[in-house]
């Protein structure tokens, strides 16, 4: 057997959370080094992208690449469209994607990747402007950037001080305090956000409204103040709710029977027959109108520890009902 072929030894437990512990501090040390590195530079970078008029490139070689990949995933997402081009690929006509009006951001810790440095001449042809993301302040390609940014780190976290590690871990901070900080500058909301996480249950969550999930119309339970307690256990049956909503002549909402009323009202021997339900139902019920959000629904439920909602409009005029299995139904909780 050559000594290739031998199994290493394994290493014991408190070796191994030693080392974690020691990467962990080495990459939060990474990040906390470019706090105190933060220049007019990131100001000029912000202000570079939110005057353009196009959109954002950014690329990287190799693991600068694949921080390079979520930057732009992240920005896309906060309200800064922005898209990954390949170095390599660039260099043979994905370049044409580029134009005048975008910003360019390229990632190398050395500031010497080849790939990016080849197309570094045409992006300046081309007009758009360039960012730099290196570990090297007097690299080639922090030199030809319109504001180049510190990302580097002291130490990589590999024991060979070789493998990307700390440093990917700072260029991957800046780049989200870059995102960070356009999302706050061009007031990118929650709404905005949900649109652009659709099939998440974020999206879900910020989207959907009352009037989305909520029972409208004949499916909506409801008995007029001058009916029967008979006839409110009749609506209730009818719409498999537990509750009914009790209405006037103009459909405003005056209270709500549930099957909490009806089990009080029987203990206590009211008669069902000729009662009517308005000297029985619960006056004051919880509402909410159609517009708000369904989340602001589960909040009530909670809140008041309640399973089901009338929903109103503006002149308390019933236009609906929801309880947590619509809510659970639509996803939103």
């Amino acid at each position: 057997m050559t000594k290739r072929d031998e199994k290493p030894a394994l290493p014991s437990a408190s070796d191994t959370l030693a080392l974690a512990r020691e990467v962990l501090e080495i990459e939060a040390a990474a990040i906390h080094g470019l706090i105190a590195r933060l220049d007019e530079q990131f100001q000029q970078a912000v202000e570079m992208i939110l005057a353009s008029r196009g959109r954002v490139t950014v690329s990287g070689m190799g693991k600068s690449g694949h921080i390079a990949r979520k930057i732009a995933s992240t920005m896309s997402s906060t309200g800064t469209p922005a898209y990954f081009v390949h170095p390599a690929e660039a260099s043979h006509g994905d370049l044409g994607m580029v134009t005048r009006d975008d910003v360019f951001i390229a990632l190398s810790n050395s500031g010497e990747s080849g790939e990016l440095l080849a197309i570094v001449p045409l992006i300046k042809r081309q007009g758009a402007r360039l960012i730099a993301l290196t570990g090297n302040a007097d690299s080639s390609l922090a030199r030809e950037a319109d504001a180049h940014l510190y990302a580097g780190a002291e130490k990589e976290a590999c024991p060979l001080n070789l493998a990307p590690t700390a440093s990917t871990t700072a260029a991957l901070a800046l780049g989200d305090a870059l995102a960070v900080a356009l999302m706050q500058a061009k007031g990118f909301s929650r709404d905005e956000f949900a649109r652009s996480h659709p099939g998440g249950a974020l999206g879900r969550k910020l989207l959907t409204h009352v009037r989305d999930v909520m029972r409208a119309g004949a499916e909506a339970p409801r008995v007029p103040e001058t009916a029967t307690l008979s006839d409110a256990i009749l609506e209730m049956t009818r719409s498999r709710m537990g509750i009914t909503s009790v209405i006037d002549a103009d459909e405003h909402v005056v209270g709500i029977f549930t099957d909490g009323d009806l089990r009080r009202t029987l203990q206590k021997g009211v008669p069902v027959e000729g009662t009517l339900v308005s000297s029985v139902m619960s006056r004051g019920p919880r509402t909410i109108t159609g517009e708000k959000l369904a989340v602001e629904a589960v909040q009530i439920m909670e809140e008041h520890k309640v399973n089901q909602l009338l929903v109103v409009d503006e002149q308390q005029r019933l236009v609906g009902a929801l309880n947590m299995h619509d809510l659970f139904r639509a996803k939103v909780i």
